[in-house]
């Protein structure tokens, strides 16, 4: 008998690993792979609806489209995971595997930053770009921010891509002068890994006159008052505020008992936790690696290759290397790429290739090559 294999999450990893395994063994094998959103959306659309140049609509992919052979995709809200007994309960039912994969990847808390609810925007999910795009149109004048609330935090460049991004439009309507961008970041550098793109990214800020405020974290906003206060208490004033939300694993994960230190732990090498036949890729791990989907798609290839090995008794594969690539907006149409490796037991090192129009052009071909591979679309992405 083929084992049972039960994916939690349809994010990068989830989706990977699914497309990997059904190609593989065709109708061989038993997925089932749950997700509580009817649609996926890759994380940089949210900067392409945040600034009206996608609508949420557009952006979205519609589960309904798997159509993968052993591959059965359910819409359910997952209620409790016992990693013991590889069972998982969801609001339809109760699934029990041979295989568990935990691809939830990470949730936001609102509530952990004072003042970011009442006095603030966030745009790291679709309805949080989407209200920014209806206040952006009223923004003329003043002091914006874009500032990090925790560590870690989904998509490191995506700060230095959105402050980017707003000067770009700002300046289209006319307005730039008139308006103040600052970044606040927790790190010394744009990219800690790559000196060469952090140089890139420092230097455009100094080219748009956006100010550059590391190794800072906002701890409250004070709504009242339009001041963002910052990890050493002082005051930055603001009339528009663009936060990254503090992260979390999922409440049904953290309850799940799997985490220690707020996250998943597992083998760097393997992606197995301390539970005999479940694996965590992605953002829900402490792995090591950027909280982004190319690294947790690299760490559903190392998953998928170690199922196929144990299913065919071939050998296993010779292990995550956390590698992975960032593409960064650099405004003007023009897109930059980073390439990093994390596990290779020598301190992360990043190699850089500099914004122009055709790494723009590869960044939508990543798009509309996992649209294809995951749901079979052709197509923008």
């Amino acid at each position: 008998m083929e084992p049972r294999i039960l994916v939690l999450g349809a994010g990068f990893g989830g989706l990977e690993l699914s497309s990997i395994l059904s190609d593989a063994l065709g109708e061989r094998l038993d997925l089932t792979l749950i997700d509580q959103s009817d649609s996926f959306v890759f994380g940089y659309s949210k900067l392409d609806v945040m600034f009206g140049r996608e609508t949420p609509d557009a952006v979205r992919v519609p589960y309904r489209h798997i159509a993968k052979p052993g591959v059965t995709f359910r819409r359910e809200t997952i209620t409790a995971i016992d990693p013991e007994a590889r069972r998982v309960t969801t609001d339809a039912g109760t699934y029990d595997a041979d295989v568990l994969v935990v691809a939830l990847g990470a949730d936001y808390d609102m509530g952990a930053t004072p003042g970011l609810s009442e006095g603030g925007n966030e745009f790291y999910t679709v309805a949080g770009a989407e209200r920014l795009r209806d206040v952006l149109p009223a923004f003329s004048s003043g002091r914006a921010i874009v500032g990090v609330t925790s560590t870690p935090f989904k998509c490191p460049p995506a700060p230095s891509e959105a402050a980017l991004l707003l000067h770009d439009y700002l300046k289209t309507r006319g307005v730039r002068d008139a308006c103040e961008i600052s970044l606040v970041m927790p790190f010394g550098a744009p990219v800690p890994p790559s000196p060469e793109t952090s140089q890139a990214l420092l230097e455009a800020f100094r080219e748009r006159n956006v100010t550059w405020v590391p190794n800072r974290l906002v701890r409250a906003l004070d709504p009242g008052r339009r001041v963002a206060i910052l990890d050493d208490d002082s005051e930055m004033p603001y009339d528009l505020f663009f936060g990254i939300p503090k992260h979390r694993v999922p409440d049904v994960v953290a309850a799940s008992g799997m985490t220690e230190g707020g996250w998943v732990p597992v083998n760097p090498l393997t992606l197995e936790t301390r539970f005999p036949g479940v694996y965590a890729v992605g953002d829900v791990t402490s792995v090591g690696t950027p909280k982004a989907g190319v690294f947790s798609e690299g760490a559903a290839r190392v998953v998928a290759a170690e199922i196929i090995a144990v299913m065919e008794k071939g050998e296993q594969p010779s292990g995550y290397d956390g590698r992975g690539f960032c593409y960064i907006e650099f405004g003007a149409g023009r897109v930059g790429s980073v390439e990093v490796q994390f596990l290779s037991g020598q301190p992360p090192t990043g190699r850089y290739y500099g914004a122009s129009l055709a790494l723009a052009a590869e960044k939508k071909e990543f798009g509309a090559s996992r649209r294809a591979r995951w749901f079979g679309l052709n197509g923008p992405s």
